[in-house]
């Protein structure tokens, strides 16, 4: 379809991965920072318990931070989440590396554990997280297919669009060729309406010229009234000769005409995008406190040229101070409770906007009141 670009199609194919990898990325190092913000608050626990030596410092680290992995949800969705706890000298706490010296096999005792804790406490303590999210997990498989739907939503969207840009300049080439047509017929009509003069004129000549004859043997004294008459004769087939020839080229014209439709029908689209992009461009370089929506530019194309002058007044007003523009009413949506304003300009123009979070204006739709109704069911649908 000329309406359906092949670039739509590649980036609906191409970004969906592409937002899947980068939201992986973003998601590893989001969670990376809360899990390490939030075992740095909890992963020593209660210091009186460390500096009193009833237990080692190793110990109520592994503890924490086992009790901490345990209680997140996330591990079990498919993210992969590595915790190691050091000094600042580079002794490793966490996870635990079990000692075969003999030492361990005695009961320590709680001074020389207070001692130790507080020296290790006294180093500083170094948390490192690391978090992976792995492929065909519960987690990523929800991201890529929420991007998969929603690339599959603005094709299906472009899709639509573009079927009815295509079938109403479908039905408007149709129109002309059936006036065309019509206009042909008409003219056919004449031509054969002429013919038949040129051949009543052509008999009634004939019988001029007889009857010339005659009263040129009868009378020589009626000859120069025979001869204006023959005169006129032949002047009145002339003209319907030219006539004749006239309608001739004319058809052709039309013929010529009909054809060069038939053939630029194709070209009608590209021609179509081509005058949106650079009227986009146009808007976004003149006024850059306003947004136009693709939909505002193709209804602003359709305008005569009085009424875009009309439009492209209300969207001055807009960029320079929206609130000196004066609002018809407010129009709802039926999906969200987000407000579209009604403009009126030209008296039978209709112009539709709302703000946007960055405090600009967005102009959703221009149009006439013959298009409202389509307007409005396209606002519906945002």
């Amino acid at each position: 379809m000329r309406f359906f670009s092949f670039k739509i199609i590649a980036l609906c194919i191409l970004l969906p991965p592409v937002f899947y990898i980068v939201t992986l990325l973003a998601a590893e190092e989001r969670i990376k920072q809360i899990y390490t913000d939030e075992i740095e608050k909890s992963y020593t626990g209660d210091t009186r318990e460390l500096f009193s030596g009833n237990v080692q410092i190793r110990e109520v680290i592994a503890r924490n931070v086992d009790n901490f992995l345990h209680m997140r949800r996330l591990i079990s969705w498919g993210v992969k989440v590595i915790v190691t706890v050091t000094t600042r000298g580079g002794t490793l706490l966490y996870p635990l590396v079990f000692e075969t010296s003999s030492n361990q096999m005695s009961l320590p005792d709680p001074l020389t554990v207070a001692a130790d804790n507080y020296a290790i406490m006294s180093e500083g303590l170094t948390v490192n997280v690391d978090v992976e999210i792995d492929h065909n997990t519960l987690l990523s498989n929800l991201i890529l297919g929420g991007y998969i739907c929603m690339f599959l939503f603005i094709t299906s969207v472009y899709y639509r669009t573009g079927i009815r840009k295509s079938k109403r300049l479908e039905e408007e080439k149709n129109r002309e060729i059936e006036r065309l047509v019509d206009l042909k017929k008409t003219y056919i009509a004449q031509l054969d309406e002429l013919a038949r003069n040129r051949e009543d004129l052509q008999v009634k000549y004939e019988g001029l010229r007889h009857e010339l004859e005659n009263e040129k043997i009868r009378a020589m004294k009626n000859e120069d009234e025979l001869i204006n008459e023959i005169v006129n004769s032949e002047a009145q087939i002339e003209k319907n000769l030219l006539l004749q020839k006239e309608q001739n080229e004319e058809i052709e014209t039309l013929k010529e005409i009909i054809k060069e439709l038939e053939k630029g029908v194709q070209r009608d689209g590209k021609q179509i995008v081509k005058s949106t992009e650079t009227v986009g461009k146009r808007f976004k370089a003149l006024y850059k406190n306003i947004i136009m929506h693709k939909r505002a530019i193709e209804g602003y194309l359709d305008l005569s040229d009085d009424m875009k002058i009309k439009s492209e007044e209300i969207i001055h007003q807009l960029n320079d101070d929206a609130a000196k523009v004066a609002i018809k009413r407010k129009v709802f949506h039926k999906k969200s409770r987000e407000t579209v304003l009604e403009v009126i300009y030209g008296y039978r123009g209709r112009l539709y906007f709302r703000r946007t979070k960055d405090n600009k204006i967005e102009i959703l739709s221009v149009g006439t009141k013959n298009t409202q109704t389509r307007d409005l069911e396209f606002l519906d649908n945002l």
